[in-house]
């Protein structure tokens, strides 16, 4: 799409008018000078006068009427030259111009005359009026003609002159609007515009705002090709030098590829890639241009120069001149050092930077020249972004022959940076080395005195592990268990955040800690194995580690106590650096200590684990996966884990007798193994006369080796209470199951909650139970206190059921026995209404002789509504129908008196 759109614009045809605009402008023409200008160069374009307006405005008035040519030939014939060699003395050739345009338009000679002086006095030097001339113009070609006028350095021609941007302002303004888009203006500057109001005062820099708004499209150009400019005036060779350095790149062209090499953070610089590269630009390389184009941008933006230093070839061209003459003498095979490129810009250089420099010349702790050389190089590139000024790159950029030998230069490079850093010439971040100026250098000094706690770097080391790295993760979550197990963290032995008795702890143990050379595989294995449930990382040794955590905190601390409105600005740019640097120095800290971790030795339960994992979080949940797997061994004890615990611990509590009788069969055929667990653990608490708290059951049953969810342990304690195997008591008071649904369903409440086993009868008790149910029940009850209850409880609700038959009728008062039928309800409803089996059965036994009353009453009520009810009813049927003879019958009763 873009390509075609690319030839489709490329085919389109134009008119392009080219002009230094200050070559071509009459200073005569005041603030009209661009319009000028723009209008003469049209005019030129198309054949027409270029010196005179108003004369190209009566060409173009002939070309019209098509009396151009004719024109042409009646002047040549009476003044005997051609026109366009003589028409720039038109002034002096009135006579001859008249008679030619009288003989041409058919006109006498006075007409002539005096249309020809009128038509110079009201010439309309206006833009509307150009802009109208590019339009007649345009409108005589193809709908898709287009004119551009492409103006060179129109920066310098208006310097601060408002009214000549204003004039070239409304120049594209209306040839935009007049020509419907097919008129364009492009100008080229070296500086750009907003460089140009920079130098203007203020009254008039709100003028050029509002001419800015009519400049929508704007492009900053550079000197891209450079290179080709300086290889042709600067670096053309001789026939005999080029066989030369053709047979130098044949022999060693490979190794020197590979010694020209950036490390990958570097933007891609270029390399020889062929041996004609190679004898173009000698004794200089292809990045040279780039990179040297780069520092003296940056540095001029910077403010490191003066703001003179030009950016463009000029300067360019002196500084490869300057870097080639002072490499002259060497023999062929030298090359151009960066720092070879200083000297040509030393002279534009700020003081402070200078005085830097040179107060290093004097320094005797410095290897000179060799260390100034590093100290330059790493200014030049103190302000360029497309190359990292690490150790490598600096060893790259100091190449000065094509066979160097890296190591031994890196080996020297990084000599020289220990005793430039040691003078604080320079300061390090990370792997990175920058220059310093005097300013900067008394910072680094007051920085590196700062003084800071003995535990500070083991704070900042453990919120980087636990906070950045890890994001304040407290709980790791074992999927097979569908539990989340909270975990101590400690670093270097200091615990971090608030401790807990938690069954897990991540222990790390870095380069800092004091006894960090003991911590052998043996020393670790023994320290996982001896704390329980520990996972434990031994960071590899970074000997670095320390001196970039404590640089940091220095930095920072500095930063915040110099950080007010007093500080010079001077001081505030440089602490704006310096929290800049910092910034990017807790970047790097964080990813160097996340890959400590992610190559961590890693221990637990007395093992060192193989484990392989992309990220520090995966490391750390697979071994909280392996220390959970073999730690919690019972966890598989659990019969089932709910979704909804608090769901099913209210459904428990709330079930009806049916329910209550199905835990209890269940629990008298087969016990399952999460249930025998904390039956047992009561009972042998209860055996040590000791309270049995449920809080404190809860943590004995999720720490190992059990680990279950804390609300699943609450629902077997449920269903333990609604079995009738224990007792729930609240201030020591007995909990009846629906009080109970909100002191286990919330947390804070378990601590009030006391576990009492339930008391167990003696086989007397047990067997008068057992005796009083066959004499009333009629049948066996079975061996065994729960049995007995349930028996005790099922047979009770046998009577229940027909003597609520038997009382709705006897409550009519029309059948008998309502009085007995109360006192049975009332006597087994007292025994029912007891859930605890054991105070069931002591009730049984002590209610013996009423429940053999209510026996004997239940057996006549039976009897009586069950055999009798029918013959009750005949009979109140005839007492119904003798009722009216009621007091006849009476008196035939009575005996006669005589």
């Amino acid at each position: 799409m873009l390509l075609g759109d690319i030839k489709r614009i490329a085919a389109i045809n134009t008119d392009i008018i080219l002009f230094n605009i200050d070559s071509r402008a009459d200073a005569t023409d005041g603030r009209s000078t661009i319009l000028s200008v723009f209008w003469r160069l049209f005019n030129e374009s198309q054949g027409f006068c270029s010196d005179s307006l108003a004369l190209a405005e009566i060409e173009r008035y002939l070309t019209r009427k098509g009396k151009y040519n004719e024109f042409k030939a009646a002047f040549k014939k009476i003044y005997g030259a051609e026109w366009e060699t003589e028409r720039d003395a038109y002034s002096l050739l009135q006579e001859e111009i008249v008679e030619a345009l009288s003989l041409v338009l058919d006109k006498p000679p006075e007409a002539a005359r005096e249309w020809f002086e009128n038509y110079e006095k009201s010439f309309n030097l206006t833009v509307e009026h150009f802009a109208k001339r590019v339009k007649e113009y345009l409108d005589s070609k193809s709908k898709t003609h287009r004119i551009i006028f492409l103006v060179d350095e129109i920066g310098q021609f208006i310097g601060s002159d408002p009214y000549l941007m204003l004039n070239l302002q409304t120049i594209v303004e209306d040839l935009g609007r007049i020509c419907e888009g097919r008129a364009w203006v492009l100008v080229t500057s070296q500086e750009d515009i907003d460089a140009v109001i920079g130098d203007i005062k203020s009254s008039k820099a709100n003028d050029f705002s509002k001419i800015q708004g009519r400049f929508n499209t704007r492009l900053t150009l550079s000197s891209a090709n450079t290179d080709e400019v300086i290889q042709a005036r600067l670096l053309e060779k001789k026939d005999e030098a080029k066989k030369e350095l053709e047979k130098l790149f044949a022999l060693k062209g490979d190794i020197l590829k590979h010694q020209l090499s950036f490390t990958h953070d570097t933007t891609t610089l270029k390399n020889y890639s062929t041996a004609q590269d190679f004898v173009n630009n000698y004794p200089f390389t292809p990045y040279h241009f780039q990179l040297v184009q780069k520092i003296f941008e940056s540095i001029r933006k910077a403010g490191a120069t003066g703001l003179h230093l030009s950016r463009g070839e000029r300067s360019m061209l002196d500084a490869f001149q300057s870097a080639a003459v002072n490499i002259s003498l060497k023999e062929t095979s030298a090359l151009v050092p960066l720092y070879e490129f200083f000297p040509c810009i030393e002279s534009f250089l700020d003081t402070s930077v200078k005085r830097s420099i040179e107060q290093a010349k004097d320094n005797k702790g410095l290897t000179a020249p060799f260390d100034i050389h590093i100290l330059q190089a790493l200014f030049l590139i103190r302000y360029v972004d497309i190359i990292k000024p690490n150790l490598d790159n600096l060893v790259t950029l100091c190449i000065d022959q094509v066979d160097a030998d890296r190591i031994v230069l890196r080996e020297k490079i990084d000599e020289a940076l220990l005793r430039l850093e040691k003078e604080n010439l320079i300061s390090r971040n990370g792997d990175l080395y920058f220059f310093l100026t005097n300013e900067e250098r008394e910072v680094s000094r007051e920085i590196k005195s700062v003084e800071i706690s003995s535990h500070a770097e083991t704070d900042l080391l453990g919120d980087i592990i636990f906070e950045d790295i890890l994001k304040n993760k407290t709980k790791h979550r074992y999927a097979p268990f569908k539990k989340d197990h909270a975990f101590n963290r400690i670093c270097d032995e200091k615990p971090w955040g608030k401790i807990a008795e938690d069954d897990l702890r991540l222990e790390i143990i870095s380069p800092m800690h004091d006894q960090y050379s003991i911590f052998n595989p043996g020393k670790c294995n023994m320290h996982s194995l001896n704390t329980e449930g520990t996972v434990l990382l031994k960071l590899g040794n970074d000997p670095a580690l320390f001196s970039e955590i404590r640089t940091y905190i220095q930095t920072h601390k500095y930063i915040n106590n110099k950080n007010d409105a007093a500080a010079s600005t001077t001081l505030k740019q440089i602490l704006r650096d310096r929290a800049d640097e910092n910034r990017g120095r807790k970047e790097r800290l964080i990813a160097k200590i996340d890959s400590l971790m992610l190559n961590a030795e890693v221990y637990a339960l007395g093992k060192a684990l193989e484990i392989n994992c992309a990220t520090t979080s995966k490391i750390i949940d697979d071994a909280f996966d392996y220390l959970i797997r073999n730690t919690f061994n019972k966890f598989n004890y659990l019969t089932q884990v709910h979704d909804d615990p608090i769901k099913e611990i209210r459904q428990i509590l709330l079930s009806d007798d049916i329910g209550q009788e199905q835990l209890v069969l269940s629990f008298a055929t087969a016990e399952t193994q999460d249930i025998k667990e904390i039956r047992l653990f009561i009972e042998l608490k209860t055996a040590t006369n000791k309270f049995i708290i449920l809080d404190e059951l809860v943590k004995q049953f999720a720490k190992r080796p059990f680990g279950w969810p804390e609300f699943q342990i609450v629902i077997l304690v449920a269903k333990l209470f609604m079995a009738g195997k224990i007792d729930l008591l609240e201030d020591k008071s007995k909990i009846s199951p629906k009080d109970a649904i909100a002191l286990l369903t919330k947390t804070h409440q378990w601590k009030n909650v006391q576990i009492l086993i339930k008391a167990s009868l003696s086989t007397r008790d047990l067997q008068n139970a057992q005796a009083l149910g066959k004499e009333i029940f009629g049948s066996l009850a079975p061996d065994g206190q729960e049995k007995i209850s349930q028996y005790i409880r099922t047979s009770l609700k046998k009577w229940v059921e027909p003597l609520e038959k038997y009382k709705t009728l006897a409550d009519t008062g029309n059948y008998p026995g309502k009085k007995e039928i109360d006192q049975c309800l009332s006597i087994a409803g007292n025994i029912l209404n007891i859930h605890d089996g054991f105070e069931l059965i002591k009730e049984f036994n002590s209610k013996k002789d009423h429940l053999m009353d209510a026996h004997e009453d239940f057996l006549d009520l039976q009897d009586f509504y069950n055999n009798q009810k029918q013959t009750w009813e005949t009979l109140r049927k005839a007492l119904n129908r003798f009722r009216p003879n009621k007091a006849a019958i009476e008196k035939m009763k009575k005996p006669s008196q005589h």
